[in-house]
């Protein structure tokens, strides 16, 4: 800033005024910013002083691009009628050249500008161009996806037809996700477009459950150590996978440097900036970027483009000294007036017609398609400004803008709302902050050679479906096998993750489920415990039904069981039939014929009820089976203990003057049972009012298995039936015992004391059994005692008085039976 004669601030140009490399006039001129060459020689800018021109083939196609659309559009009568469009296109290399073509664009040529119109555009309604630009007027970048330009307070003005880099960010962290490479190193340019780029993508990444082992920046101009730290870090990583977000001059350095220490192995998922660059086949460690991915703009199709290309000449830029230092590059010979002396002269029928190059290849027009659609966005723009009806416009009072002096506002104002739809089909749009939508290719670098680069769409992915994870669809990926990059191997279904201490979440350790959990997904964080009828298989991924466990009929065990019981009590009506066939020889009619017979009732009884045990419990099942077996047993026992009485009676009736048996005859023995078994049957009567059984799922004895039981609803009366049976039993026993040792034709309290002593045996067992046992042993241990016991006293009892029947029958008279008693009466 500098004052005039006056004292009046004024804005003053420094050195000479740039001219653009290519121009053409035209009633809205459309200015544009492209580095044709890369790169300084010799000395670095220092703002200080006019830097020296770059020597530096780049964008040349793009600005190429920028004038065949224009001239597009000035053939086209629907857009901008009766006007035309004009260009001043600049070579602009370096930070430095890009400011100052921004400037001269935006302020124009004069010297010296007052106050008043310091920043004022006098020029260019719009500039098309480069990311490095400060823009003051509508500015359209075709290259620019730094997130860092979507601030609308430090950018007011900016516009780009390329997506921003925020979106990109996502989509790699997706892509990196959908491999499932959860432990990656992070490189990028140590510059805005790289940091912003590479923060959006480990803040994506690790929303996703991504870790990043490491993150690296430098820059090509650099310090060497920079440099030499990176490759350190991507020496001693154990991730496999390397997430670029850098430019094609640091890509290069950094394979470069890799390759010389032969670091190799590494799968590369790189940023739009380098994937397809075609300046990848001069690194010398180009081969380590083959089978690198990564997301790049849809390449598109312009037609008449190549044509417009093949047809540039010399004669239609004549002061353009690129051009002419191209055509001599291209052609090998030199130009009428140039310095260059070692070639021979051009014979002016060179063309470009017949020559294959990068500048003529449209096969992939990626960034060049964005700076098509630029060109056309302010056409766009324009054309709406200009066809503005009057009180129908945009601003105060429905005013249009003034066609004569257009402000820089109104343009911003257009270009903020355009909404149009290409020649190609695609649609043109921008949001609050200029930013395009995000349409993506996926890219894969199948072919890398030292003059080739073989490029091949894989994928695609829309920001529009973000709310669905967005959309890639994976083709054919040229791998020989995909890496795995893991900082742990993934905990398989069974397991669950534990955190290794201060490390990354992506660092754990794979743990087994907890008994009675399962996890039914890969790299679970925890597992889930089954529900209470469930049980985890071996794997531990899947909660199973529970076996339920009874004593079945169809089991060995239940099988055993049964055939006892059926035995048993066919047996005892064998001798029951046996009995009755000989109900008259002495035998039989000496010992209670009617209490034998209800005796081996109530045996067959005790061997069938036993059934009611086994199977299935139910209701009904769980009811019966100890109230059944309580009151037959009581019958057996009351039978048992009427016949010990009778003996005991009959003793002492054959006493002299003896007159017992009167009070306990027939009748007397037949209510005694009576009542015996009638208390029991007021218990369990009792008992299944009060608190009966029911069937219950045991579920505490076994984790992995339901005991399907009969739950005894009250244990007093549970106890209260096996005790009265027990005081029966000894009862019984204390009479049998006292009455051993009468004459032998009264034996039979012998046989019932050793029944007893059976039963005593069995049951005495039966109850540390019954208690220790598990699950369906518990009722086999029960089913057992009452077969065993029932088996006792029918061996005891009946057994001898058959083999008498049966296989000594002169020993089944009166004389005989009643012999001994003579001997005693004597």
């Amino acid at each position: 800033m500098a004052r005039a004669n006056g004292g009046t601030p004024v804005c003053q140009r420094q050195g000479e005024a740039q001219p653009p490399e290519l121009t053409k006039a035209g009633d809205f001129v459309t200015g544009g910013i492209f580095t044709f060459r890369t790169g300084y020689r010799g000395s670095v800018p220092t703002f200080q002083t006019v830097p020296d021109p770059p020597t530096c083939l780049e964008e040349f196609k793009f600005a190429q691009t920028m004038i065949f659309a224009i001239e597009e559009i000035n053939q086209n009568p629907a857009i901008l009628p009766n006007h035309t469009m004009g260009y001043n296109i600049y070579n602009s290399c370096g930070m430095t050249n890009i400011m100052r073509s921004a400037l001269v664009l935006a302020n124009g040529q004069r010297e010296i500008i007052d106050e008043r119109n310091c920043t004022k555009a006098d020029t260019a309604q719009a500039i098309l161009g480069h990311s490095g630009s400060a823009p003051t007027v509508g500015f359209l970048s075709h290259f620019a996806t730094c997130a860092c330009l979507s601030n609308r307070e430090e950018f007011p003005s900016f516009f780009r037809t390329i997506p921003s880099d925020l979106h990109q960010g996502r989509a790699l962290a997706k892509l990196v996700k959908h491999f499932s490479w959860t432990w990656v190193g992070a490189i990028s340019n140590k510059n805005e477009y790289g940091i912003n780029g590479i923060t959006t993508f480990i803040q994506a990444a690790q929303e996703e459950g991504v870790c990043i082992e490491y993150y690296q920046a430098f820059e090509q101009t650099g310090p060497l150590h920079e440099l030499a730290k990176v490759v350190e870090s991507v020496k001693h990583s154990t991730s496999k996978v390397i997430v670029a977000f850098m430019s094609h001059r640091e890509v290069n350095v950094l394979v470069t440097e890799l390759f010389r220490q032969n670091i190799t192995g590494l799968q590369w998922v790189g940023s739009d900036a380098w994937i397809t660059d075609d300046s990848l086949t001069d690194s010398e460690g180009h081969s380590l970027l083959v089978g690198s991915l990564g997301f790049t703009v849809s390449k598109a199709k312009i037609p008449g483009l190549e044509e417009h290309l093949r047809q540039l000449h010399p004669s239609q830029f004549p002061d353009s000294q690129f051009v002419r230092d191209f055509w001599e590059d291209v052609f090998d010979c030199a130009l009428n007036n140039t310095a260059n002396t070692q070639r021979k002269p051009c014979s002016g029928f060179e063309s470009l017609q017949t020559f294959e190059s990068y500048f003529t290849d449209v096969s992939e027009l990626r960034f060049t398609n964005n700076v098509y659609k630029s060109v056309h966005t302010v056409a766009h723009a324009l054309h709406s400004l200009v066809t503005c009806k009057e009180g129908r416009g945009p601003f105060y009072n429905g005013s249009c803008a003034d066609t004569g002096h257009i402000q820089p506002w109104q343009v911003l104002h257009y270009l903020q709302n355009i909404n149009f739809t290409t020649n190609q089909g695609e649609r043109v749009t921008f949001d609050q902050n200029g930013d395009s939508p995000a349409r993506y290719e996926l890219v894969n670098l199948q072919h890398v050679t030292s003059r080739t680069l073989h490029v091949a769409t894989v994928g695609v992915f829309d920001s529009t479906l973000e709310h669905t994870v967005g959309h890639i669809q994976l083709l054919h990926i040229f791998m020989h096998q995909v890496p795995v990059s893991v900082c742990s191997e993934s905990c398989p279904p069974g397991k669950h993750k534990v955190l290794q201490k201060r490390k990354h979440i992506c660092c754990y350790d794979c743990i087994p489920c907890a008994e009675g959990e399962i996890s039914n997904i890969p790299d679970s964080m925890e597992c889930f415990k089954c529900p209470i009828d469930y049980w985890p298989n071996t794997r531990g991924d899947v909660c199973i039904l529970k076996e339920i466990e009874y004593l079945s009929y169809a089991e060995i065990m239940g099988i055993m069981l049964t055939f006892l019981c059926l035995m048993g009590a066919i047996v005892t009506t064998v001798i029951a039939l046996v009995f009755f066939h000989f109900r008259e020889t002495p035998i039989v009619r000496a010992n209670n014929s009617e209490l034998s017979f209800l005796l081996l009732f109530s045996l067959t009884l005790c061997f069938l009820c036993s059934l009611t045990f086994i199977g299935r419990p139910t209701e009904w099942s769980c009811m019966l089976r100890h109230t059944a077996f309580g009151i037959t047993f009581v019958l057996c026992i009351s039978c048992v203990l009427g016949k010990t009485i009778v003996v005991l009676m009959a003793f002492r009736a054959t006493l002299p003057g003896s007159n017992m048996m009167k009070w306990f005859g027939p009748a007397q023995q037949r209510l005694s049972v009576l009542f015996f078994t009638l208390i029991q049957v007021l218990i369990c009567i009792l008992w299944l009012t009060i608190n009966p059984p029911f069937p219950f799922k045991n579920m505490n004895h076994y984790k992995e298995k339901i005991i399907l039981e009969c739950a005894l609803g009250s244990s007093v009366w549970f106890w209260a039936v096996f005790g009265y049976i027990g005081l029966l039993a000894v009862l019984c026993f204390v009479l049998a015992f006292l009455a051993r040792k009468l004459p032998d034709n009264f034996n039979e309290a012998k046989f019932i004391t050793f029944s007893m002593l059976i039963f005593w045996s069995v049951w005495i067992a039966f109850i540390p059994a019954y208690v220790s046992s598990p699950g369906k042993f518990t009722v086999a241990v029960e089913i057992f005692a009452i077969i065993a016991s029932s088996y006792g006293l029918l061996s005891c009892i009946f057994i001898p008085k058959c083999y008498v029947i049966l296989l000594r029958p002169e020993q089944n008279t009166k004389r005989h039976i009643m012999g001994k008693t003579k001997d005693i009466q004597c």
